[in-house]
């Protein structure tokens, strides 16, 4: 095992970490012991009737929900919902190649499990019902690749979700989304330090994972919000200055087989799989009330995508959000996205479902 101190709480701040147990995947192998980190919110009623379960994007954790998106004044308030979010599988803080270690050894020594999205979910439900005794859930909400974990709760477990909010993503991956994850993981794996497993640090990679977010760079923010020189509102006089002290150091302290493990999900995300290819089929096993939330400048997810979806998925609306910066702006940096957020998830939770 690799120790890497940004996968602490020290980074992340305080979270729990709990075992569900033996975990069969989807691609045939296993994790023998399935960690999940995860963090929680308000108090669970008596009826246990106001969960609401956060799912994490490429990358993320549960610290940038804590930081922008929960909170007083927000629509997921700790003070009227129980809201938990998972770290999903290859984290770095949920089990992932790089902390594998006791009863996981075993993976850790031969290569770590394909693991999909599907696994997750299944991983999520588990903890919900076993920890919290949690059975039904107000709300699933996640963006990016917290919004294939959305479509996949909502496909597999439809009597569980009466709400669900993708953000930014699809059900099913696209060409060119499959494209681009294959491309993320050339650029980690072309690095001459890079061996599976068998680099000494993160030192030995730092040139593999600094094109990986260089292409970020390229595709995470819009044409426009490059134009429009967005990186001078966060303090940076220049788009190489912003490069060198923001998007390279986020993602050059991470663990180059935990981004690895989750761009291999991310590319291989599709809820028709549970319909034989038939996507209509799969969407339409949905009950939730659902918002479909694309970002109008996002160039992985466009609203296009995301509108031939939702258009499957009976009863439910599409709530475009108005974003200069694209995809990235789920970061929630731009000062009228949240509003937006707040605005489209407090509607939907009133919704009488």
């Amino acid at each position: 095992m690799i120790e890497n101190p940004f996968y602490s709480p020290e980074f992340h701040g305080e979270y729990n970490v709990a075992s569900v147990g033996r975990l069969e995947l989807e691609e045939s192998g296993t994790i023998p012991d399935c960690r999940l980190a995860y963090t929680t919110w308000g108090e669970l009623s008596p009826t246990k009737d106001n969960a609401v379960l956060i799912t994490t994007w490429y990358s993320g954790t549960h610290q940038i929900w804590r930081d922008v998106y929960v909170g007083e004044g927000h629509a997921l308030d700790p003070a009227q919902y129980f809201i938990v979010a998972v770290d999903q599988i290859g984290s770095g803080l949920s089990v992932s190649p790089h902390n594998a270690d006791g009863e996981n050894a075993s993976i850790a020594m031969s290569g770590f499990p394909r693991v999909r999205i599907g696994d997750d979910v299944v991983a999520q439900e588990r903890l919900l019902r076993e920890r919290f005794g949690v059975e039904q859930l107000q709300l699933v909400v996640g963006g990016s690749m917290g919004a294939q974990q959305t479509y996949e709760w909502a496909v597999r477990f439809p009597d569980k979700v009466l709400r669900a909010a993708p953000i930014a993503g699809t059900a099913q991956n696209t060409p060119h989304d499959q494209l681009f994850a294959s491309v993320l993981m050339d650029a980690i794996t072309s690095d001459p330090g890079f061996a599976a497993g068998e680099y000494k640090s993160n030192a030995d990679v730092v040139a593999g994972l600094t094109r990986h977010a260089d292409i970020w760079a390229v595709m995470g923010f819009s044409t426009e919000a490059w134009k429009q020189e967005f990186w001078r509102a966060m303090d940076f006089d220049s788009k190489e200055a912003f490069l060198d002290g923001f998007l390279r150091p986020y993602f050059t302290v991470m663990d180059p087989n935990d981004l690895l493990c989750m761009a291999w999900k991310w590319q291989h995300g599709d809820v028709a799989r549970h319909t034989g290819g038939d996507l209509a089929a799969a969407l339409g096993r949905i009950t939730a009330k659902t918002f479909v939330m694309p970002i109008d400048e996002d160039m992985f997810f466009p609203v296009r995508d995301c509108r031939a979806e939702q258009e499957l998925v009976a009863g439910s609306e599409l709530r475009v959000i108005d974003e200069i910066l694209g995809h990235l702006g789920l970061f929630g940096v731009a000062p009228t996205y949240m509003s937006q957020i707040d605005q489209h998830l407090g509607e939907l939770l009133a919704t009488p479902v």
